[in-house]
């Protein structure tokens, strides 16, 4: 309780432009914590490529069927028509239809860290406008009444660059993730369709 009274009271100096950098906050963690877990559930129990190989040439395996590789080999023979042309392109579209799950919402984590200090901004610009305000009713004797605005402007500043550090650090990570994750796709694709070739499957 008295974490939600302290974080309350340090909050709501900042007024209405705290609410926009709260739900930035809340969306974009929500997304991100989105991400890692699709990221981890890909890597976690994946196959090699040597066991996706395998899997190709409908060999049992004994590990899980789980992750990227997994994923793309069972897929792929479901549909598989024994005609090596036909099989090439079906592997090709099995990748087609994943390659838009691995960058998801990726887009959006990067806009929403980048918007959050622009509300920061404009709580700067609130807050000063309140100051300039009492200035010109009381003048600069009466330092309570100041104080208000010139808490506006520094906590709405400091909240947005808050969100938008970690934001921009973790987009960077996961796109790397991303690319990582592309990168394998595109090596079992180059490698299940020279073993498809070479099979005559």
């Amino acid at each position: 309780m008295d974490l939600i009274a302290n974080t309350y009271e340090y909050l709501w100096p900042g007024g209405p432009v705290m609410i926009p950098i709260i739900l930035t906050s809340f969306c974009m963690w929500l997304l991100i914590v989105e991400r890692v877990l699709y990221f981890r559930r890909m890597d976690k129990d994946d196959v090699s490529l040597k066991q996706a190989v395998q899997m190709l040439n409908q060999r049992p395996l004994q590990t899980a069927l789980k992750g990227l590789r997994a994923g793309i080999v069972m897929n792929f023979l479901k549909e598989r028509t024994k005609n090596n042309k036909l099989d090439t392109g079906i592997l090709k579209l099995c990748a087609m239809r994943e390659k838009p799950h691995i960058r998801q919402f990726l887009t959006v984590i990067a806009v929403l860290a980048a918007i959050s200090p622009l509300f920061g901004l404009l709580g700067t610009v609130t807050g000063m406008i309140t100051t300039f305000n009492v200035i010109a009713l009381f003048g600069t004797g009466n330092a309570k009444a100041m104080a208000g605005g010139i808490s506006e402007a520094l906590i709405t500043t400091q909240s947005g660059l808050l969100v938008a550090i970690p934001g921009l650090f973790m987009s960077a990570f996961l796109i790397r993730r991303a690319n990582r994750l592309e990168r394998r796709l595109d090596e079992l694709i180059l490698t299940l369709m020279r073993n498809i070739k070479k099979t005559g499957s």
